[in-house]
């Protein structure tokens, strides 16, 4: 597709200009230009005269618009996710929309201890009459409901699970999970450390995405749920044995 090829490219020079694109696929500027403004548009790049910059990822979606990114996609990823979990086990859930859509998914099981540091998590999943919610604590991010901090990853570490539910806001091309904010990021490694089978899920957008905090590698989890993978991920998850499930794919 020519957006992934423009996204690309704009990833390894930084910026990009109208006519060059224009020239590399063989179009006219004015379906550059209307490639570049949908990108802008997902905040995937940022426009500039003349061309595009790739986006620097210092900011986030704001939490509402970005459950409705991909949101059929985050669906199916949460029920390939929760099919990974029996019943009885013990699990972390972090912070994210799709790490949500597996605690949705997950209502259907029986007699689960989880530990979160998303409200949003907690408060959907305490209604069940046989799970055991724990929620950390630490200081609330009044634009998602995620518990940050160090206090949150002092608390976490207090416990060792069978199984962690995480996400990412971006992931590299290299295996490399990234987010926005190192406090969350603290928690996040936190919870890797600390389950025996840490499961990823990601949608495909956080692949057109920069943040500019390492959480770690896609090595550390043991499966990651995916709507779909590129080739590149895709080679670097068989390398270090990491499953790959593609709910994308029939």
């Amino acid at each position: 597709m020519r957006q992934d090829g423009i996204v690309a490219l704009a990833r390894e020079h930084g910026r990009v200009t109208v006519d060059d694109l224009a020239a590399h696929f063989d179009v006219t500027p004015q379906t550059i230009r209307r490639d570049l403004n949908e990108l802008a548009a997902r905040q995937i790049l940022q426009r500039v005269h003349g061309g595009a910059v790739f986006s620097t990822g210092v900011a986030n979606l704001e939490y509402e618009k970005r459950r409705q990114v991909a949101a059929g996609e985050k669906a199916a990823i949460g029920r390939a996710a929760a099919a990974l979990i029996p019943d009885g086990a013990s699990l972390f859930v972090n912070i994210g929309t799709t790490t949500e859509a597996v605690s949705e998914a997950l209502l259907s099981h029986d007699a689960l201890m989880v530990i979160t540091n998303n409200i949003n998590v907690a408060n959907r999943m305490r209604l069940h009459p046989k799970f055991e919610v724990v929620i950390a604590g630490g200081v609330v991010r009044g634009s998602d409901g995620g518990i940050v901090g160090e206090a949150a990853s002092d608390f976490i570490r207090q416990f060792k699970v069978d199984y962690a539910v995480i996400g990412a806001s971006a992931i590299d091309a290299d295996g490399a999970l990234l987010d926005y904010d190192f406090r969350e990021v603290r928690v996040a490694q936190a919870i890797i450390a600390n389950a025996r089978h840490v499961i990823l899920v990601s949608d495909a957008s956080k692949y057109e995405r920069a943040a500019p905090v390492r959480i770690g590698h896609i090595s550390q989890v043991a499966t990651f749920v995916t709507d779909r993978a590129p080739p590149a991920l895709a080679s670097v998850c068989h390398a270090h044995d990491v499953r790959l499930i593609e709910t994308g794919k029939a």
